[in-house]
C-alpha cells in the first residue's frame, strides 16, 4: 500500500476508534385527546404537550399546554402503563395546592395555558419511592 493511502488509513480508524458515541436529539409533540383517558372522557378541552429530549442532557425539557376544561386543574402527570391501563404515576408535570407533587420540584398548573419544566431521573424517582410507599400503606401492593 502506497504511503499516503497507509497514513488515511490509519488516521481514519483513528478518528473512527476515538469519536464519542453518537447522541440525538429530538422533540416529540403528542396531542392530548379526552377519549384516550383510562377510562374515557368526552370533553371539549384541547391540548398538547411537547418534550425536548436530548441524549446529552441530565433532563427532558417539556411544554404542556391545555384549555377548556370544564372542571378545576388538580394536577398533571404521566403514567406508565400497559395499553388501556392507567398504570402508576411516573412524574408531575404541574402540581397545585390540592394534589402536592411528592418531590416538591413540578411547576404550579394554571387554570389553561402552558406550563413548563423538566423531567429528571431524581424527580421519577422520588414519585416511584412516595407512590409505592402510599400504595402500600393503602394495601393496594405486594412486595
Amino acid at each position: 500500500m502506497n504511503p499516503t493511502k497507509r497514513f488515511a488509513a490509519v488516521v481514519a480508524g483513528a478518528l473512527l476508534i476515538g469519536l464519542p458515541a453518537v447522541t440525538f436529539a429530538e422533540t416529540v409533540v403528542v396531542r392530548l385527546k379526552s377519549y384516550e383517558e383510562v377510562p374515557s372522557v368526552s370533553s371539549g378541552a384541547s391540548g398538547h404537550f411537547k418534550a425536548f429530549i436530548d441524549d446529552k442532557a441530565p433532563a427532558i425539557a417539556y411544554e404542556l399546554f391545555y384549555e377548556g376544561l370544564e372542571g378545576d386543574v388538580r394536577q398533571s402527570h404521566i403514567h406508565v402503563g400497559q395499553t388501556g391501563a392507567t398504570g402508576g404515576i411516573s412524574v408531575f408535570l404541574c402540581q397545585t395546592a390540592t394534589n402536592a407533587d411528592p418531590t416538591g420540584l413540578a411547576p404550579t398548573c394554571p387554570q389553561s395555558g402552558t406550563v413548563s419544566g423538566t423531567i429528571s431521573r431524581f424527580a421519577t424517582a422520588l414519585v416511584h419511592i412516595t407512590d409505592d410507599a402510599a400504595a402500600l400503606r393503602a394495601g393496594r401492593c405486594e412486595q
